[in-house]
């Protein structure tokens, strides 16, 4: 990014379809977004945690 102001654009994972990026606005706040083709998700960092946990049950097999 290139202003200054604007804060850090972190990618953490893509694939073909999908990106997860960190990203640490200038106040220092991070938010995760998860781009899911023409649709972007918007997590705080509690919201983030609870989304992982829960994909991450979800994924369990029985």
């Amino acid at each position: 990014m290139s202003d200054e102001n604007s804060g850090k654009y972190e990618p953490l994972v893509e694939s073909e379809n999908f990106e997860v990026v960190r990203v640490t606005g200038p106040d220092g706040e991070i938010t995760y977004h998860v781009e899911l083709f023409n649709v972007t998700l918007h997590f705080f960092t509690e919201e983030w945690e609870e989304f992982v946990s829960l994909i991450t049950e979800a994924g369990k097999e029985d």
